[in-house]
């Protein structure tokens, strides 16, 4: 089972090493030693608390039916237009997602830069990479 300094950990989350160690020691992370008596987050541990902590930072609104489960909240920072198509950027707290929609679905739905939306991702691929 993999495990991670503070330092990993914080990259994974995107917070300082200072808050992973705040986390851990008022209880919200769990952490041990190993081996060489440095301070050590467990993989399991840390991946429950990611995707527990990830649940409440960009809420994506329910009012929606949608079959759709992976959507990111998020706020529009680019809009590119031409005669036909958009390129749409939405930035979702450390992600940008890139959208190709047409103009006049650009224009409907009033997307412009600083609104916010949801992006929802439907694909038959899904790409899995590991160092």
């Amino acid at each position: 089972m993999p495990s991670y300094s503070i330092g990993q950990a914080a990259g994974l989350l995107g917070v300082s090493s200072e808050t992973v160690r705040r986390w851990a020691d008022g209880g919200r992370l769990r952490m041990d030693r190993d081996g060489s008596g440095n301070r050590a987050i467990d993989g399991v541990s840390l991946a429950g608390f990611a995707k527990e902590r990830a649940a409440g930072l960009h809420p994506v609104p329910d009012a929606v039916s949608t079959s759709v489960r992976n959507s990111f909240a998020g706020i529009v920072t680019a809009v590119h237009v031409d005669e036909v198509t958009a390129r749409v950027e939405v930035q979702s707290g450390p992600h940008r997602l890139v959208s190709l929609v047409t103009r006049e679905a650009v224009e409907e739905l009033g997307i412009a830069v600083g609104v916010t939306v949801t992006a929802r991702v439907k694909s038959t691929n899904v790409h899995v990479d590991r160092d």
